[in-house]
C-alpha cells in the first residue's frame, strides 16, 4: 500500500477542482503564491472584527466545494470592506486558516486572469489561537498583531 502524499497547505494558482484546468489532488500543486506577513493596526482590527463575528460575508462559505461566484462575492465584499479602512486592492479574498491549511486555488476563486494573479489573499488566523472571551479589543488587536506575523498571509 502506497503512503499518502503529504497535503500541501498554502495558496496556489492552480486549480483542485476535477477537469478545472489543474489537478484536483491538493498534494499535487505547483505554483505557489508567496507567504508573507504585514501588521497592520487596520488590518489587524479586521482580524478583530471578523473573530467578534463581524463581516461574516468575507469568509463564508469556507467549507464544502465553494463555487467561483462564491469566492468573487467574498472577493467583491472583502474589496469594500477594505476599501472602508483606506486598503485598495483590486481582487482580494479573505480566506480562514483552515482554507489555507487545505491549500486554497487562486484560479478557482477567479482571482488569476489571463494567466495573471492579481488577487491578494489574507488570511485570517484560527480564532482559536487567542483568548476572546472577556478581553477588551485593544488586547485583541495587539493579540491579532502578534498572530499576523506567525501564520503565514495572515493579515
Amino acid at each position: 500500500m502506497a503512503a499518502n502524499p503529504k497535503k500541501k497547505r498554502g495558496i496556489y494558482i492552480e486549480s483542485k477542482r476535477p477537469g478545472g484546468g489543474g489537478n484536483d489532488d491538493p498534494s499535487l500543486l505547483d505554483d505557489k503564491v508567496a507567504d508573507f506577513s504585514y501588521q497592520s493596526d487596520v488590518l489587524a482590527q479586521l482580524i478583530v472584527d471578523l473573530w467578534l463575528g463581524l463581516h461574516a460575508n468575507l469568509i463564508t462559505p469556507s467549507t464544502g466545494n465553494i463555487t467561483t461566484a462564491q469566492y468573487q462575492t467574498r472577493s467583491a465584499a472583502a474589496k469594500a470592506v477594505l476599501a472602508a479602512r483606506g486598503v485598495y486592492l483590486q481582487k482580494p479574498i479573505v480566506i480562514t486558516e483552515d482554507e489555507y491549511i487545505n491549500g486554497f486555488s487562486a484560479l478557482d476563486a477567479g482571482l488569476v486572469s489571463g494567466g495573471v494573479n492579481d488577487g491578494i489573499v489574507l488570511v485570517v488566523p484560527n480564532p482559536t489561537r487567542a483568548t476572546i472571551t472577556g478581553v477588551t479589543s485593544p488586547a485583541l488587536v495587539e493579540t491579532a498583531k502578534m498572530l499576523m506575523a506567525v501564520t503565514p498571509n495572515g493579515i
